[in-house]
């Protein structure tokens, strides 16, 4: 990605040394909805199905999360900040995610999102209740909307290491041996979704949760086209939240990429990734550092091949700050850190990709030859 000189002189704006090079054009998406049925304050927790518990339970335990409750069918995991569970998994015929559950600020966002979309408010069997409105966004994936969840207490911490900087000395006569275990989830921060009808499902989620772009990404020499992919947060005013709770591409399939999950700080995923490297699981990326967000990043597959990734550090915006706007690039995926690999852009060629690209190219949504090609460049540049 090109850096383009910055005139010192000039007054700053949001696209000058903060997030993005560019804003929009005139004309371009806005980022936001002017009247949102509602809020949405949060991703609350993430559901899946799969055939084995117990195995899911020792890859969550080696991965950093704690059990928040488990029954013959259910495992409902969590990280050490207080709040709701941050994963659900259900037992099932087969590995597959289900949806997201955002959490409503409100209960009456509840009554107001289920005269809007026809829907209706029910009671929701979780550890300690709550209240739901259960949606299809466009790609036809189940969201679910919750309030009134029961509120876990928070865990100890793994404590971030003291630091030295420069003639900063804040430690002496004193070593850093952090210990090889576990990175210690602290909490949920978002999930990833490709879906083949973008504009619609992006739109989706800022009329109806009143979710806003951070940023943008578009094709080269397809600007004019709209963006392929967008990085989404909650709006909370004055509050400053993630840089993104959910991001979505443009893509053949529909559903799930991947999922992240904060810890303390950069030894926190290094001595969490020796350990997952011990225990003989998948390094997908990482570790490294993003642009479009800036979190410290490093990924992982579970025994069912889902990716989930360990972050630290990401950006925090307010909802005053407009979209940028940037070229996607898979160079541009980090400032730093080894190659992407294949894995992590799911171009791996198999006969089940292949299929599923050849159904999306015949199908009515957003994927024509022009847009895959240009999203099959974009991931080798």
């Amino acid at each position: 990605m090109s850096h383009t000189p910055v005139n010192r002189a000039a007054p700053q704006t949001p696209h000058q040394d903060l997030h993005s090079e560019q804003g929009a054009l005139r004309g371009e998406h806005p980022g936001r909805s002017r009247n949102p049925v509602i809020k949405a304050a949060d991703l609350a927790w993430l559901e899946f199905e799969k055939p084995d518990l117990d195995q899911a339970e020792v890859f969550a335990r080696d991965f950093g999360f704690a059990i928040a409750a488990r029954t013959e069918g259910e495992l409902w995991l969590r990280g050490t900040f207080a709040g709701s569970p941050c994963m659900v998994i259900r037992r099932g015929r087969a590995s597959r995610f289900i949806g997201p559950a955002f959490r409503a600020a409100e209960r009456a966002d509840l009554d107001r999102l289920a005269r809007a979309t026809g829907s209706t408010v029910r009671d929701i069997g979780v550890p300690g209740g709550g209240q739901s409105v259960a949606l299809l966004d466009p790609s036809g994936l189940p969201v679910r909307v919750v309030h009134g969840t029961e509120q876990l207490s928070a865990l100890p911490e793994q404590e971030p290491l003291t630091l030295n900087f420069g003639t900063d000395h804040r430690r002496t006569n004193a070593t850093q041996r952090p210990p090889r275990e576990p990175s210690r989830i602290q909490r949920l921060g978002h999930v990833v979704l490709e879906t083949p009808v973008f504009a619609r499902t992006l739109d989706w989620y800022l009329d109806t949760l009143g979710m806003i772009v951070s940023d943008f990404l578009f094709l080269d020499g397809q600007r004019g086209r709209g963006p392929t992919m967008a990085f989404i947060r909650c709006d909370q005013g004055s509050m400053a939240v993630d840089h993104h709770t959910l991001a979505l591409h443009l893509g053949p399939g529909t559903g799930y990429v991947h999922s992240a999950y904060q810890v303390t700080d950069l030894d926190a995923i290094g001595t969490g990734g020796e350990y997952l490297t011990e225990r003989g699981y998948q390094r997908s990326w990482g570790i490294g550092r993003h642009i479009q967000g800036s979190q410290l990043f490093d990924y992982w597959r579970d025994p069912d091949h889902f990716m989930l990734e360990h972050f630290a550090d990401g950006d925090l915006f307010s909802c005053d700050l407009d979209p940028g706007w940037a070229p996607m690039s898979a160079s541009g995926l980090a400032q730093w850190g080894p190659p992407v690999t294949r894995d992590f852009l799911g171009a791996t060629p198999s006969p089940a990709k292949l299929r599923e690209v050849m159904t999306a190219l015949r199908g009515d949504n957003e994927l024509d030859p022009a847009r895959l090609l240009g999203l099959m460049k974009a991931m080798s540049s």
